[in-house]
């Protein structure tokens, strides 16, 4: 499998993002269903959204060592925050898991007005590709 990052250099750099990725090659698609701050015995984990971030990002970790990637397979996540978090927060916790010069996925994010499990500040789904 190929992934091909495209970011050209016509625009402006994407700031945690890429603008595009090209698949080819032989590979399972993974979609991973939007996931909250919830810890393995089913709570809340974290009052604040870096903490929330964390914990989202722990469970979409687990989810993809589970179907044979890593964080690197993922190539889209959308995510979705509650009005009034900064997403500066949550953005610490994304740099834990991409250091620099490692290849960004593509990112879309959004401010809603609530999510589904009260007391979750943030729900993040993905798309990952894995080679087969």
């Amino acid at each position: 499998m190929k992934l091909e990052y495209i970011n050209p250099d016509s625009m402006a750099p994407g700031m945690g993002y890429s603008h595009a990725i090209a698949v080819s090659g032989p590979h399972k698609t993974l979609y991973i269903g939007g996931q909250n701050a919830i810890d393995p015995a089913g709570n809340v984990k974290g009052d604040n959204l870096k903490e929330q971030s964390e914990q989202v990002l722990e469970n979409i970790e687990k989810i993809l060592h589970s179907a044979g990637g890593d964080m690197k397979n993922l190539v889209k996540m959308t995510i979705l925050l509650l009005q009034g978090q900064d997403p500066r927060e949550g953005f610490a916790a994304f740099q834990q898991k991409w250091k620099q010069g490692d290849p960004f996925p593509l990112v879309t994010v959004a401010f809603v007005s609530g999510l589904g499990r009260p007391g979750c500040l943030v729900e993040i789904e993905g798309i990952a590709l894995i080679a087969e």
